[in-house]
């Protein structure tokens, strides 16, 4: 899956990025595939769950793209 996401402002951060398109339910779920090194952010391992995200950065998870836009 791919998706795209528009952050409102200048940027989005980490956690979310990945409520916004589903892949989590909510905040602490986001904080928990994060601290335990399951997301990828431009083809490396972030655990910074307030990581801001700026156009042109790819996260990745399981598979799933998520482009900013």
């Amino acid at each position: 899956m791919e998706k795209h996401i528009k952050p409102r402002d200048e940027f989005i951060k980490l956690g979310q990025a990945l409520k916004a398109v589903g892949l989590v339910d909510s905040g602490v779920d986001a904080k928990f595939l994060i601290t335990e090194g399951n997301i990828k952010v431009n083809g490396n391992v972030e655990l910074q769950r307030g990581k801001k995200l700026y156009s042109g950065d790819v996260v990745e998870f399981e598979g799933n793209k998520i482009i900013i836009d």
